[in-house]
């Protein structure tokens, strides 16, 4: 990046070529400059567009090590505190700040031992409640606060919490909201606790000509062998998506009898189960994740090929946020959906209609998809009409053929 636009440190700007980041991105030339001039900021942006280091980079420009708790960033999930945390440490080296990521499911002594050099947190907002509660945590010293994903944190009912927070920081602050929607919720927060901001909006990432989204119509017991039989023809780094903690861990069960190394993200899991397997699938040890909405939140992986909604989600910005999670970067990738039932078709009309040219209805020839196989004598679970006695009916009347009628 180039420090005369931006008014970064020849140190910063050193430490970014090393990471290979030479040229800011459309956010990143909006607002950090913004952020230097003292603004507060409301930006809709979605993930990939670079926001972190947008924040991140003169958040750490304008702090020392010697000037105590400066700023406080709020995140919904724990995977995306540590994550943001995680981009101040490696873009602050040298400067020697005092990072600290705070949210549950670990030791809140630990993170109480590391809030007296602590310069930066990166929190959720439940454990932050906790700390103020038992009155070990203090922000009257805050200068910067930062709302990192706004609008799923209001959709998860942390309103209340992040607003008990905000009236613990001096009001001579800076505020900086950053949303993927720009709701009413999210305009009477900003209207109440933001000052003249800047208004940053970027379109829409999702572009025909990186991602490609299509839709399969099926049934209820053709979804599982359609899904694998996608999954073991095209199957880089695909993140697959449901609706419920349970189907997660059931699906990933089911896709690894077939030799496709799935593991699953919920919010049932520890902290340090989901680290562990979010780490896997970064690292490509395994290669497709099955994840609810809320536990992929805080997912930043730039090389996911193929995004799958087993479950249609029951909004379109969920909608908007699985398909994000791939084609970032000026990569290439697939959005795929399994649409069955009436209430799954239900929700995919009102994702046509604002998708509405772009994403096309996909078949496949009969007798493609073959049943799940049985291994270890652990048979995959049917349904009761899936019977011995009904499978040569069952294979004669759908194998491969999905429908090819129009939804609605």
């Amino acid at each position: 990046m180039h420090s005369e636009s931006l008014q970064l440190s020849p140190a910063m700007v050193g430490l970014l070529g090393r990471h290979n980041i030479t040229i800011a991105t459309t956010i990143q030339r909006e607002i950090i400059p913004a952020i230097f001039a003292g603004r507060d900021v409301i930006a809709q942006s979605e993930t990939g567009s670079g926001k972190t280091l947008s924040f991140a980079i003169p958040l750490i420009e304008l702090t020392s090590s010697r000037d105590g708790l400066t700023a406080l960033v709020i995140a919904p999930t724990r995977e995306l505190a540590v994550q943001i945390a995680a981009e101040f440490s490696k873009f602050s080296q040298g400067k020697h700040l005092g990072i600290t990521p705070i949210y549950g499911g670990v030791s809140i002594h630990e993170q109480i031992k590391r809030l007296g050099r602590t310069n930066i947190i990166v929190g959720t907002p439940g454990r932050l409640i906790d700390l103020l509660d038992r009155g070990r945590l203090h922000l009257d010293t805050i200068r910067y606060l930062v709302l990192d994903e706004a609008d799923r944190m209001l959709d998860m009912g942390f309103i209340a919490d992040i607003e008990k927070i905000m009236r613990r920081i001096p009001q001579q602050r800076k505020t900086l909201l950053f949303s993927a929607t720009i709701s009413k919720d999210i305009v009477r927060l900003s209207q109440k606790y933001l000052r003249n901001p800047k208004h940053v909006e970027l379109a829409s990432s999702v572009k025909p000509e990186f991602l490609s989204q299509t839709y399969y119509q099926t049934s209820a017991d053709r979804k599982l062998p359609l899904l694998i039989h996608l999954l073991k023809r095209e199957r880089d780094l695909a993140l697959v998506f449901c609706n419920r903690k349970h189907v997660t861990e059931k699906l990933a069960r089911q896709l690894s009898r077939e030799g496709i190394h799935a593991r699953c993200l919920n919010g049932g899991m520890t902290q340090a189960q989901r680290e562990r397997v979010t780490a896997e699938f970064r690292r490509g040890l395994c290669n497709v994740l099955v994840a609810t909405d809320v536990a992929a939140r805080g997912l930043h992986i730039d090389n996911i090929t193929h995004v799958y909604n087993y479950d249609i989600p029951k909004d379109v910005d969920s909608y908007t946020h699985r398909i994000g999670r791939t084609a970032r970067a000026g990569k290439r990738g697939k959005a795929i959906s399994l649409v069955e039932g009436d209430e799954g078709k239900q929700f995919f009309r009102r994702i046509l209609f604002t998708y509405r040219g772009t994403i096309t209805l996909k078949t496949v020839a009969e007798g493609e998809i073959p049943r799940p196989v049985h291994v270890a004598n652990k048979p995959i679970q049917l349904k009761k009409k899936d019977n011995p006695a009904h499978r040569a009916q069952d294979r004669k009347d759908h194998q491969g053929r999905p429908h090819k009628r129009k939804i609605g």
